[in-house]
C-alpha cells in the first residue's frame, strides 16, 4: 500500500505537503531562536548550550538535537525527491509546447523549482560554516555560536549568499504554504482567501526575522 501510494501523484504531493509543513514549523522555531542574539553573546549562546541538553536527563546530551536533524534530514530528502520526481513526470507528459501560451503564473509559482535547488545549496553551506565550521571565516569557535555569527555577516559574500537564500525562502513559503493546504484538502472558496493571507504573513515574518540577524550584524546592533 505504501509503495502504492508513493507511487502516485498524489501520494508524492501530499509527501511535499507533509514534509515540507514539517520545516515550516522548524523554521519558525528557528527564526525565534535566532532572534535571541539581539539579547547579547550570553543569552544566544546560553539557548544554542540548552539545545544540546534539551531532553535530559532522560534524553543523553545531544540526542533530541540529533532526533530533530534526522526528522529535518530526512523531511528535506522526501521533498526533494517527491518534487523532482513530480517535475520529471510533468515534463514527460507534455514533451512538446503548448500551442498556446499558458496565463502568467506568479513569480513564486515560477521560481519555486530554482528556489528549491538554491536553499538545498545554502543548506548545505551553512551546515558547513555555523554548524562543522569547514568554510568558516575568522577562526570557527566551538561552543561560541555568537561569535561564530558575528564572523560570518561581517564578510560581504556571507551576507549575499544568506541574503539571497532568505529571499528565496520567502518566496517558496509563500506558494508552498498554500499548495500544501490544497494538496491536504484545507483549501475551499471560503478557506482560500484566509489561506493565502496566512502563506503571506508567514512568508514575511520569516523572512524579516532571518534578515534581521545579518541586518543587525551589518549595522553594528550585534557586535
Amino acid at each position: 500500500m505504501a509503495r502504492t501510494v508513493w507511487d502516485s501523484s498524489v501520494g508524492k504531493k501530499t509527501v511535499m505537503a507533509v514534509s515540507g509543513l514539517i520545516m515550516l514549523a522548524y523554521l519558525v522555531v528557528h527564526m525565534i531562536g535566532n532572534l535571541k542574539i539581539f539579547f547579547g553573546p550570553g543569552e544566544f549562546n546560553h539557548y544554542a548550550h540548552w539545545l544540546r541538553t534539551l531532553g535530559e536527563p532522560f534524553m543523553h546530551y545531544e540526542w533530541t538535537l540529533w532526533v530533530i536533524r534526522v526528522v529535518l534530514v530526512v523531511a528535506v530528502v522526501a521533498h526533494a525527491i517527491s518534487a523532482y520526481q513530480l517535475s520529471r513526470r510533468d515534463i514527460k507528459a507534455r514533451p512538446t509546447k503548448y500551442v498556446h501560451k499558458k496565463p502568467r503564473s506568479g513569480y513564486a509559482t515560477r521560481t519555486m523549482r530554482w528556489g528549491g535547488i538554491i536553499l538545498g545549496l545554502f543548506i548545505v553551506w551553512h551546515l558547513l560554516d555555523l554548524t562543522t565550521g569547514t568554510v568558516h571565516s575568522g577562526g570557527f569557535q566551538e561552543g561560541r555560536p555568537y561569535q561564530n555569527v558575528v564572523d560570518t555577516f561581517s564578510t560581504w559574500y556571507g551576507n549575499v549568499v544568506y541574503i539571497l537564500a532568505v529571499s528565496a525562502l520567502g518566496l517558496h513559503i509563500r506558494h508552498g504554504f498554500w499548495s500544501a493546504a490544497q494538496t491536504l484538502g484545507a483549501g475551499n472558496r471560503t478557506r482560500d482567501r484566509a489561506l493565502k493571507v496566512t502563506a503571506d504573513i508567514l512568508a514575511l515574518v520569516l523572512t524579516v526575522g532571518f534578515l534581521a540577524v545579518p541586518v543587525g550584524v551589518m549595522t553594528g546592533v550585534v557586535s
